[in-house]
């Protein structure tokens, strides 16, 4: 929540407002580098971000009920005043949470997590029971944006898939003030589209078949993959309201909380916001200015939330103390 600005009984004219804090780092906007050309084995064109997507990584411990969510988006209210930015929670505080089964598969020595790949499974649940197919995700996710491009994550699936990449925004790792850019190329598809007899893969070759880009990081011939920490994480999302950053950019900001499945202990929480764009030249640098301020000013408002130095993932894979080769 914000810091109480504190009042004290001398005249108007003793009083001094509080000093602005400053950005510690250059605006992102306009620095995302350009793409060199490439294709992927195929022939194929490299993908090109289509996303951005500004998260903050919150402590979990403020987050016990639905009104908690909500809560969270009161801290909005001095940030967005400074920067013009519109918040309205219409036709948002009537809406359920949402409830998702999150589990990650690696090797024991977290071979994927270490080389920059994540492998997640997720079933949405409804009144208490899940709904749709269970989904699978896949994303290479790196500061170095050509790499990123370059990993093809495309999956060899008899169904249909869908790949998202992202430009991700978050604070420095060590300080309020800041941002620092991740790069993340996704592509999700339903279990199903795996193909019979293939759904319950048990070792890294017969994950390679399905997800090609792994060839790099098999070690020796059928190499056995598990849940990552033995944990299943119910997630828990509340969309909170619309931002409007003018000039057409304007997108639903949601609060999630991760929590172990079964004794509901709270894992990590985070806050996100994101646009689709099609052509990145006809993206307003005004708005994403307005953006990144309002990021920038939203980390001091919401101090007391913020959890540094971590991603809902990493929190994951640290449960059993693991060290870790992070590229996040």
């Amino acid at each position: 929540m914000p810091t109480a600005r504190a009042t004290a009984p001398s005249s108007a004219k003793d009083s001094k407002p509080l000093p602005k804090k400053e950005p510690v780092t250059p605006s992102w906007v306009g620095r995302v580098p350009q793409l060199r050309p490439g294709q992927y084995a195929d022939g194929m064109p490299i993908h090109k971000p289509e996303y951005i997507c500004c998260k903050l990584i919150l402590r979990p411990n403020k987050f016990h009920s639905r009104e908690s969510f909500f809560d969270f988006g009161k801290v909005f209210k001095e940030p967005a005043k400074e920067h013009g930015v519109k918040y309205t929670t219409e036709g948002f505080t009537e809406q359920p949470v949402k409830i998702r089964e999150v589990v990650f598969i690696d090797t024991d020595d977290f071979r994927l997590y270490n080389n920059a790949f994540i492998l997640r499974r997720r079933i949405p649940y409804k009144d208490g029971f899940p709904i749709g197919e269970p989904e699978i995700v896949f994303k290479f996710r790196h500061p170095d944006l050509q790499m990123c491009a370059e990993a093809d994550v495309r999956p060899n699936i008899l169904g249909d898939h869908r790949v998202k990449f992202k430009v991700q925004a978050l604070p420095l790792k060590e300080k309020l003030g800041g941002i620092r850019l991740l790069f993340s190329h996704n592509v999700q598809f339903y279990r199903s589209a795996i193909g019979m007899g293939r759904e319950n893969i048990r070792d890294m070759d017969a994950l390679i078949d399905v997800l090609p880009a792994l060839q790099k990081v098999r070690k020796a011939p059928k190499e056995e993959i598990h849940l990552v920490s033995n944990t299943i994480v119910e997630e828990v999302l509340q969309d909170i309201g619309l931002l409007d950053f003018g000039d057409g950019l304007a997108c639903k900001a949601n609060v999630a909380i991760w929590r172990t499945r079964g004794e509901h202990r709270p894992l990590i929480g985070e806050f996100a916001y994101q646009f689709r764009f099609q052509d990145r030249e006809k993206l307003s640098k005004d708005a994403l200015r307005r953006t990144e301020a309002f990021f920038i000013s939203l980390q001091y408002a919401a101090e007391e939330y913020i959890a540094l130095n971590a991603t809902k993932t990493a929190t994951v894979y640290r449960l059993l103390g693991n060290p870790l080769k992070a590229h996040e």
